[in-house]
């Protein structure tokens, strides 16, 4: 018969076994002393080892800033980071993405959750693109023509602005399938109408922006929104759809908004994640091409819960956008100045050297911690630290560079805070 101890023992393992989420305990150092099944699932393919023994190794090609959250963790216990979010294969949009989350146990012992949160992710950038759109509709409508489409597809109920758009009367089109006037152009890459109501009857609704084919035979730029209409009075059962179909006269300025939208992080003004690692692959692939040479600075704000902590959270925001602003404007207009997450952000210097990018990375730790940031009638001291690289062979990868950089980051955080650091050299630069 099983004592309690073994009963306690084998509850938890079976616990452990049964966990939809990836559970690690690790040391400081980053030894695993236990993980269940669902983090090796998520671990191996990722460090390319058949075993994980040590977390930060196991994650040091898409997540080595681990190790500063937890140095810079100054409680005996608590939480570390919370959904901290992990971008594997480079930050892209197909990139595999997990959740972090670290609770400090103590000095010595740390546990750890891991989910793949990527479907979420994509679901997120979806609904972002989606209220771009409905923003940009409310400003400047050239023409906007809206049809009702049964179950089935075929159109029951159009407005008379679709004759502006199609080119079709209006009593024509009763009982005809969308795709009878739904014409992208030959050669985009438009989705079918067959899969467009599929997806909206999977998430609600569905957005393409493209070229279409007028009735004239004449190219438009069209936008196209699909969403399922519900019965609001009976049990809500999928009454059919509506559609709404925009003409885009100012191609040029609406697409510049809806790019600057999607590409920019909304607090801060800064480019996003995604675009930051986007213009730094289209740079590497450049390299390779013609050797044109390009560097990158990761900048970590020091101390900056300590900052939303004792000032709060919106003293927090106003230092992030008064940094952006200052880093901004130290920067030429081919540069790029993107918030990779939290208060850690990336300068890509198109063309740049290395010795440039020490350069350019020092002027703007000046410009941070020279003049005190202004809130609430106080100013607040706030430095930075900084880790250079710049590609040395055509066989480096992003995700390699961005480690690399990291790296120097973390020693720049070591030596004392407040100061640039250059990878693969140990010491900071002069």
């Amino acid at each position: 018969m099983l004592t309690d101890l073994e009963a306690e023992n084998t509850a938890l393992l079976q616990f452990l076994y049964a966990c939809p989420t990836g559970l690690i305990e690790f040391a400081a150092d980053g030894t695993v002393g236990m993980a269940n099944p669902i983090a090796m699932q998520l671990l191996l393919p990722i460090s390319g080892a058949p075993f994980v023994t040590n977390l930060f190794e196991a994650l040091s090609s898409c997540a080595p800033d681990l190790r500063n959250l937890l140095d810079a963790f100054e409680p005996g216990h608590g939480t570390v980071c919370e959904g901290h979010r992990i971008f594997v294969g480079g930050g892209k949009g197909r990139a595999t993405v997990l959740a972090c989350t670290i609770v400090k146990m103590s000095a010595e012992r740390y546990i750890a959750t891991l989910g793949d949160i990527s479907k979420q992710v994509v679901q997120e950038r979806r609904l972002k693109e989606a209220e771009t759109w409905f923003a940009s509709l409310l400003d400047g409508i050239d023409d906007v023509a809206v049809m009702s489409l049964d179950e089935a597809g075929r159109i029951d109920a159009v407005t008379p602005s679709i004759l502006r758009q199609t080119a079709l009367a209006p009593e024509n089109l009763i009982g005809l399938p969308l795709e009878a006037i739904e014409r992208p152009d030959a050669v985009s890459s438009a989705p079918s109408v067959g899969e467009a109501l599929v997806t909206a009857q999977r998430d609600g609704w569905h957005l393409y922006e493209g070229w279409h084919v007028h009735g004239t035979c004449e190219r438009y730029w069209c936008q196209r929104l699909v969403t399922v209409r519900h019965d609001q009075d009976g049990e809500g059962g999928q009454l059919g759809y509506t559609v709404v179909l925009r003409a885009v006269t100012r191609q040029g300025r609406d697409a510049t908004e809806l790019r600057n939208l999607l590409t920019r992080d909304h607090l801060t003004g800064a480019g996003n994640r995604a675009h930051f690692f986007e213009m730094a692959e289209r740079e590497l692939a450049r390299f390779r091409r013609y050797a044109t040479g390009f560097a990158i600075v990761a900048m970590d704000i020091d101390h900056f819960k300590r900052i939303n902590d004792t000032e709060g959270h919106a003293a927090g925001d106003a230092v992030l956008q008064e940094l952006t602003r200052r880093c901004k404007a130290e920067l030429r207009p081919q540069d790029t100045f993107a918030r990779l997450g939290g208060e850690e952000f990336g300068i890509l210097l198109p063309g740049g050297s290395l010795d440039e990018a020490v350069r350019i990375a020092e002027r703007v730790r000046r410009v941070v911690s020279e003049v005190p940031f202004a809130f609430g009638g106080k100013g607040l001291s706030v430095t930075a630290s900084f880790g250079c690289v710049a590609p040395e062979t055509s066989g480096q990868a992003l995700a390699n560079l961005m480690a690399s950089a990291d790296e120097a980051l973390y020693r720049a955080k070591h030596g004392g805070r407040d100061q640039v650091a250059i990878a693969g050299r140990n010491r900071a630069a002069a």
